[in-house]
């Protein structure tokens, strides 16, 4: 099973959308709050190169946000991200 985080703070609409998308696909993930933890905030930007809430991870790679999540399910290629 892939590994999946995103990144997330709370009063988000997309985090929210995001997190709503992979539970309805039965995608476990990890949830890190960015919003509690400047700490962390910081990594992600580190990771992902960008500010702004979700990011999302797919085994180690950066797949954006909830839009970016969103396209990658209508183009057919999420699946192909979570089988490897």
């Amino acid at each position: 099973m892939a590994k999946v985080i995103i990144y997330t703070a709370d009063h988000c609409g997309y985090c929210t959308r995001a997190k709503q998308f992979l539970t309805q696909k039965g995608i476990t993930f990890s949830e890190i709050r960015v919003d509690l933890d400047p700490a962390k905030r910081d990594e992600m930007i580190q990771l992902s190169g960008r500010r702004t809430v979700p990011q999302i991870f797919i085994n180690d790679k950066s797949i954006g946000g909830c839009d970016d999540l969103l396209a990658l399910a209508a183009h057919g290629e999420l699946d192909n991200l979570l089988k490897n």
